[in-house]
C-alpha cells in the first residue's frame, strides 16, 4: 500500500516489521511480548546480511526468518546479527511491548486518564497512571493468584476491544464487577487502593468506552503497533527534525488514515512521512527487520521468564527503546539501555 504520493525528495527508507502480534486479544495468545524492529540498510547490505546469517546457520532460504537464527547455533548467529561488527549495529531500533502490561496501562488510561495515552499514540505519559499500572502488573499475579489475574487481564482486554461496537455497558460491568471482588480480597493495600479508585469510576468508564467505540477507526485503543511505530518515527526523524520514509511488512492495522494521523501528530509542518507496505519476501531489508524482531522477542521473553542469556541479552540492549512498554524490574535491568 502506497500512502503518500506527494513529490518530495525521499529520506533513506527505514524497514520495519514486528514479531509477536497475534490480534486484538492480547492476553490469550502464544506470545507474551511484541518486538517491533526497524533497520536502516541498503537493499544490497541487507541481502548480504541475510547471506551471512544463512551461511552461519547452514540454511539458505527464500525468506530468512528468526527461527533459522535461533535453532542452529544461536550464540554464533545472534552475535553475528547483534554484535558490534554487524551492519545493523547503530542502524537499528527495537521497541518492546509486554502485552499484559500494555493492557493494564490502557484500561487505566481509559477509565482514569481520559484516554490520553491512546489518543496521543502513546506519547503523553501520565506518570501517576504509569506507576499504578506498574504496581498492578508487578504485584497483581501473586496477590490475586494466577486464575484471578488472568481473569482481570481478560476483562480488561474486553473493555478495550471494539469488535462488538454496539456493546457499551456489558464489558464495563463485567470488568468492574470483577474489580469489586478483587478489591474485597485485598482491601487496605496499594492494590486495594487502585481497585477502589477503579470501581468508583463506573459512570466515567461507560462514557470512555462510548468514546473509543466512536473513534476506533483512527484512534485504536487496543493496538500496540501504533505506539511502537510512533516511537520508531520519532527515533529516525530525530524527534521530528527530519522527514521519514518507511517500508513496512504488510500489516492491516496500519491504515492510511492512521499513518496520516501519526504524521500530523509527530512531525512539524514541512516534514513528511512516506509509508509503503510490501510483501516481506520481496525486500531483504524488511526480512532483516523481521529477523531482528524475532530474535529480540525470543531474547526478551527468555529474560522475562528468568532464563535469559546474559551475553546475548547484553547485545540486545544496545538496540532497545528506553520507552518500551515493560514493567518487570529484574528483566528490564538486563534489557533496558544503560544510556
Amino acid at each position: 500500500m502506497q500512502t503518500d504520493d506527494r513529490t518530495i525528495t525521499p529520506a533513506p527508507e527505514i524497514a520495519c516489521d514486528e514479531s509477536g502480534w497475534e490480534g486484538a486479544n492480547l492476553v490469550a495468545g502464544s506470545s507474551d511480548i511484541i518486538a517491533y524492529a526497524s533497520v536502516r540498510l541498503s537493499v544490497d547490505a541487507a541481502a548480504e546480511c541475510l547471506r551471512e546469517l544463512g551461511g552461519r546457520a547452514g540454511h539458505l532460504a527464500r525468506e530468512y526468518k528468526a527461527s533459522h537464527v535461533l535453532r542452529s547455533d544461536p550464540r554464533s548467529t545472534v552475535t553475528s546479527l547483534l554484535g558490534p561488527a554487524s551492519p545493523i549495529h547503530g542502524n537499528a531500533f527495537v521497541h518492546l511491548t509486554d502485552k499484559s502490561y500494555f493492557v493494564v496501562g490502557r484500561v487505566l488510561d481509559l477509565v482514569l486518564g481520559q484516554s490520553a495515552d491512546a489518543t496521543s499514540a502513546g506519547l503523553v505519559v501520565d506518570r501517576r497512571l504509569t506507576e499504578l499500572a506498574t504496581t498492578l502488573s508487578r504485584e497483581g499475579p501473586e496477590a490475586f493468584g494466577r486464575d484471578r489475574w488472568q481473569a482481570f487481564l481478560a476483562a480488561s482486554n474486553a473493555v478495550l476491544r471494539t469488535r462488538k461496537r454496539r456493546t457499551v455497558r456489558e464489558p464495563v460491568d463485567a470488568f468492574l464487577n470483577l474489580v469489586e471482588t478483587l478489591a474485597e480480597l485485598d482491601a487496605g493495600s496499594r492494590l486495594g487502593a487502585i481497585l477502589d479508585e477503579l470501581r468508583r469510576a463506573r459512570p466515567v468508564a461507560y462514557a470512555a468506552r462510548t468514546r473509543i467505540l466512536e473513534h476506533h477507526v483512527l484512534q485504536p485503543t487496543l493496538e500496540p503497533l501504533i505506539p511502537a511505530l510512533a516511537r520508531t518515527i520519532l527515533h529516525w526523524s530525530r524527534d521530528g527534525e527530519a522527514d521519514v520514509s518507511i517500508v513496512h511488512d504488510e500489516q492491516s492495522a496500519l491504515t492510511e488514515g492512521r499513518i496520516r494521523r501519526l504524521e500530523r501528530q509527530l512531525l512539524p509542518p514541512g516534514r513528511f512521512l512516506r509509508f509503503r507496505q510490501v510483501d516481506s519476501r520481496t525486500d531483504p531489508r524488511v526480512q532483516v527487520a523481521d529477523v531482528l524482531a524475532g530474535v529480540a522477542r525470543r531474547l526478551a521473553a527468555d529474560e522475562l521468564r528468568g532464563r535469559g542469556d546474559a551475553e546475548l541479552g547484553g547485545l540486545l540492549r544496545a538496540y532497545v527503546d528506553p520507552a518500551s512498554r515493560w514493567s518487570d524490574e529484574r528483566s528490564w535491568s538486563r534489557l533496558g539501555p544503560t544510556r
